[in-house]
Protein backbone atom coordinates (compact mmCIF):
# COMPACT_ATOMS: atom_id res chain seq x y z
CA UNK A 1 0.00 0.00 0.00
CA UNK A 2 1.58 3.52 -1.10
CA UNK A 3 1.94 5.73 2.11
CA UNK A 4 0.88 8.64 -0.07
CA UNK A 5 -2.20 7.68 -1.29
CA UNK A 6 -3.10 5.88 2.10
CA UNK A 7 -2.42 9.42 3.19
CA UNK A 8 -4.97 11.42 0.63
CA UNK A 9 -7.44 8.77 1.54
CA UNK A 10 -6.98 9.55 4.99
CA UNK A 11 -7.13 13.49 4.67
CA UNK A 12 -10.40 13.24 2.26
CA UNK A 13 -12.18 11.15 4.55
CA UNK A 14 -11.06 13.53 7.64
CA UNK A 15 -12.87 16.70 5.18
CA UNK A 16 -15.82 14.81 4.53
CA UNK A 17 -16.29 14.22 8.16
CA UNK A 18 -15.69 18.13 8.94
CA UNK A 19 -18.34 18.58 6.65
CA UNK A 20 -20.56 16.00 8.14
CA UNK A 21 -20.07 17.52 11.82
CA UNK A 22 -20.71 21.12 10.65
CA UNK A 23 -23.52 20.03 8.93
CA UNK A 24 -24.65 17.84 11.92
CA UNK A 25 -24.03 21.13 14.05
CA UNK A 26 -26.86 23.21 12.28
CA UNK A 27 -29.52 19.99 12.60
CA UNK A 28 -29.41 19.32 16.12
CA UNK A 29 -31.05 21.99 17.29
CA UNK A 30 -34.01 21.46 15.17
CA UNK A 31 -34.20 17.34 16.24
CA UNK A 32 -33.98 18.93 20.05
CA UNK A 33 -37.30 21.22 18.97
CA UNK A 34 -38.84 18.22 17.26
CA UNK A 35 -38.18 15.83 20.40
CA UNK A 36 -41.27 15.88 22.84
CA UNK A 37 -39.41 14.01 25.80
CA UNK A 38 -36.98 15.87 28.14
CA UNK A 39 -34.52 12.78 28.40
CA UNK A 40 -34.62 12.46 24.09
CA UNK A 41 -34.38 16.46 23.79
CA UNK A 42 -31.43 16.47 26.25
CA UNK A 43 -29.53 13.93 24.76
CA UNK A 44 -29.56 15.45 21.91
CA UNK A 45 -28.79 18.63 23.39
CA UNK A 46 -25.76 16.64 24.61
CA UNK A 47 -25.03 15.46 21.64
CA UNK A 48 -24.91 18.54 20.38
CA UNK A 49 -22.43 19.94 22.67
CA UNK A 50 -19.94 16.65 21.67
CA UNK A 51 -20.53 17.40 17.97
CA UNK A 52 -18.85 20.66 18.48
CA UNK A 53 -15.93 19.05 20.42
CA UNK A 54 -15.58 16.67 17.20
CA UNK A 55 -15.52 19.88 15.06
CA UNK A 56 -12.65 21.02 17.52
CA UNK A 57 -10.70 17.58 16.95
CA UNK A 58 -10.55 17.64 13.59
CA UNK A 59 -9.45 21.32 13.22
CA UNK A 60 -6.70 20.60 15.32
CA UNK A 61 -5.96 17.29 13.25
CA UNK A 62 -6.41 19.27 10.24
CA UNK A 63 -3.23 22.18 12.19
CA UNK A 64 -0.92 18.64 12.85
CA UNK A 65 -1.26 17.73 9.35
CA UNK A 66 -0.57 21.48 7.90
CA UNK A 67 -3.71 21.48 6.08
CA UNK A 68 -6.58 23.75 6.06
CA UNK A 69 -10.00 22.71 8.25
CA UNK A 70 -12.23 22.47 5.02
CA UNK A 71 -14.99 20.07 4.27
CA UNK A 72 -15.65 18.50 0.65
CA UNK A 73 -19.59 17.82 0.55
CA UNK A 74 -20.17 14.80 2.65
CA UNK A 75 -23.19 13.25 0.13
CA UNK A 76 -23.99 10.77 3.08
CA UNK A 77 -24.52 13.09 6.12
CA UNK A 78 -26.53 14.72 3.49
CA UNK A 79 -28.84 12.03 2.70
CA UNK A 80 -29.21 11.24 6.14
CA UNK A 81 -30.02 14.56 7.28
CA UNK A 82 -32.47 15.23 4.45
CA UNK A 83 -34.19 11.79 5.78
CA UNK A 84 -34.45 13.24 9.48
CA UNK A 85 -35.30 16.66 7.70
CA UNK A 86 -38.79 14.71 6.09
CA UNK A 87 -39.49 12.59 9.48
CA UNK A 88 -39.55 16.30 11.43
CA UNK A 89 -42.40 17.11 8.67
CA UNK A 90 -44.37 14.29 9.30
CA UNK A 91 -47.78 14.51 11.52
CA UNK A 92 -46.99 12.09 14.07
CA UNK A 93 -47.84 11.97 17.53
CA UNK A 94 -45.54 13.15 19.78
CA UNK A 95 -43.99 9.55 20.93
CA UNK A 96 -44.01 8.13 17.34
CA UNK A 97 -42.27 11.71 16.62
CA UNK A 98 -39.61 10.46 19.17
CA UNK A 99 -39.00 6.99 18.45
CA UNK A 100 -38.94 8.13 14.98
CA UNK A 101 -36.24 10.55 16.16
CA UNK A 102 -33.97 7.91 17.49
CA UNK A 103 -34.26 6.31 14.08
CA UNK A 104 -33.22 9.13 12.51
CA UNK A 105 -30.40 9.73 15.20
CA UNK A 106 -29.10 6.36 15.61
CA UNK A 107 -28.59 6.18 11.51
CA UNK A 108 -26.27 9.56 11.69
CA UNK A 109 -24.56 8.01 14.78
CA UNK A 110 -24.05 4.39 12.82
CA UNK A 111 -22.84 6.65 9.46
CA UNK A 112 -20.24 8.43 11.91
CA UNK A 113 -18.95 4.85 13.86
CA UNK A 114 -18.24 3.92 10.75
CA UNK A 115 -16.48 7.51 9.69
CA UNK A 116 -14.43 7.68 12.52
CA UNK A 117 -12.98 3.85 12.69
CA UNK A 118 -11.70 4.22 9.23
CA UNK A 119 -9.95 7.36 9.54
CA UNK A 120 -8.35 6.20 12.94
CA UNK A 121 -7.19 2.88 11.20
CA UNK A 122 -5.90 4.85 8.54
CA UNK A 123 -4.23 7.43 10.45
CA UNK A 124 -2.25 4.62 12.17
CA UNK A 125 -1.26 3.09 9.24
CA UNK A 126 -0.34 6.67 7.39
CA UNK A 127 2.32 7.07 10.66
CA UNK A 128 -0.23 9.77 12.11
CA UNK A 129 0.12 9.42 15.72
CA UNK A 130 -1.68 12.57 16.86
CA UNK A 131 -4.71 10.87 14.98
CA UNK A 132 -4.55 7.74 17.64
CA UNK A 133 -7.12 8.52 20.31
CA UNK A 134 -7.00 7.43 23.89
CA UNK A 135 -8.85 4.25 24.51
CA UNK A 136 -12.79 4.83 24.32
CA UNK A 137 -12.34 7.70 21.77
CA UNK A 138 -12.00 7.54 18.21
CA UNK A 139 -10.34 10.06 15.88
CA UNK A 140 -12.36 12.46 16.58
CA UNK A 141 -12.92 12.83 20.00
CA UNK A 142 -16.05 11.00 19.70
CA UNK A 143 -16.74 9.12 23.12
CA UNK A 144 -17.81 5.94 22.87
CA UNK A 145 -20.48 4.98 25.70
CA UNK A 146 -23.37 3.70 24.25
CA UNK A 147 -25.44 6.85 24.84
CA UNK A 148 -25.14 7.53 21.27
CA UNK A 149 -28.23 5.96 20.67
CA UNK A 150 -30.45 8.04 22.39
CA UNK A 151 -32.08 5.09 24.12
CA UNK A 152 -34.85 6.90 26.42
CA UNK A 153 -36.01 3.99 28.46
Amino acid sequence: MQHNALMELYVDELKDLYDAESRLVKALPKVAKAASSDKLRTAVEEHLEQTRGHVDRLKEIFDNLGEKATGKKCAGMMGILKEGEEIMDEDFEAEVMDAALISAAQRVEHYEIAAYGCVRTWGGFAGRKRSQCPAGQDAGGRERDGRETYATG
